[in-house]
């Protein structure tokens, strides 16, 4: 039985249900004490007023049972919403490993994302039902934050980084986008729609969309056209690793730090790459700070993963 809650958003994604239920408890426990508290500070106001101008209250040192009654209670209650809420979190925040990759630039004041295969929108994602997605997000300017109300799903889109999110939509339709950080003049027009379709019908609109260059492919083509590969193949002495099988694995690096290569790591190598110099090499890499755009480096890195040796 679906049992609608007014002025609550509909529930669309498998995540919806379990965030719902820690804000209500987390709701329902502040609304009981403080009505209790209120009650209780009522009672004792009336029951113990004084009832003459000459008399005196008694006196009451302490209670060890009320003492470590009031110390427990509370404890025993913070510990258990810490351990669900910190569940609820680590779901939130781990896509599951099938999780298909979608690419999302937020820029004054609009959203564009762009599919796995290479399909481009503005202020609009469709996605299947049932599919887990995540987006991989990054901004062009300002702070902004992808928020979409049903799914119960938000993070920051952070200019010069990547934060990511995920969902797997639960029913078709068509549900509100919004950034929900101050983006400026045109912030409150910065809005959009994620359409959830069957899969059949989804891929009937992938069908229907113009198809532009897969990201892998345009990374493919910006890597030789910057000649990226004259550093960087498969042979001893020159001057960059090589980058097959790098995505994912553990780079040594030669301050003696140890890193993971992320997206956040190969788009730093990409336009800082004095940043984090891997063990072995020189730091003669130059940066493409202002010959790349964000879609750019996108595509490089989607290049980087499709490399022999890495699983997508």
């Amino acid at each position: 039985m679906n049992f609608k809650i007014p002025f609550v958003p509909e529930q669309a994604s498998t995540m919806a249900r379990d965030v719902d239920q820690l804000t209500f408890f987390l709701v329902g426990m502040a609304v009981f004490f403080t009505v209790l508290i209120a009650v209780m500070v009522l009672y004792f106001a009336l029951r113990y007023r004084r009832r003459a101008a000459d008399q005196v209250g008694s006196s009451f040192d302490h209670s060890t049972l009320l003492e470590v009654t009031w110390t427990v209670i509370p404890l025993l209650i913070v510990l258990f919403t810490f351990g669900w809420g910190a569940k609820v979190y680590f779901r939130l925040y781990r896509p599951p490993a099938d999780a298909v990759q979608y690419y999302v630039t937020g820029k004054q004041w609009m959203w564009k994302a762009q599919h796995p295969t290479g399909q481009r929108e503005i202020n609009e994602l469709h996605v299947p039902v049932g599919q887990p997605t995540r987006l991989l997000m990054t901004s062009e300017d300002v702070i902004h934050s992808f928020f979409v109300p049903a799914f119960r799903t938000k993070a920051d889109v952070v200019p010069g980084r990547y934060t990511s999110l995920w969902f797997t939509p639960t029913k078709p339709g068509r549900y509100h986008l919004f950034c929900t950080e101050y983006c400026g003049a045109e912030h409150s027009r910065m809005i959009g729609w994620v359409t959830v379709q069957e899969p059949e019908e989804h891929q009937r609109w992938l069908a229907s969309v113009p198809v532009q260059t897969a990201p892998a492919v345009a990374g493919g083509e910006l890597y030789a056209r910057l000649a990226c590969g004259n550093c960087h193949r498969e042979e001893p002495g020159l001057a960059g690793p090589p980058l097959h099988g790098l995505f994912g694995r553990e780079v040594e690096l030669a301050d003696g730090r140890t890193v993971r290569a992320d997206e956040q790591y190969l788009r730093e190598s990409i336009l800082r790459p004095g940043a984090k110099v891997v063990a072995g090499y020189q730091p003669v890499m130059p940066s493409y700070q202002s010959q790349v755009t964000e879609e750019n480096v996108l595509a490089l890195i989607d290049y980087i993963k499709s490399l022999e040796g890495v699983a997508r």
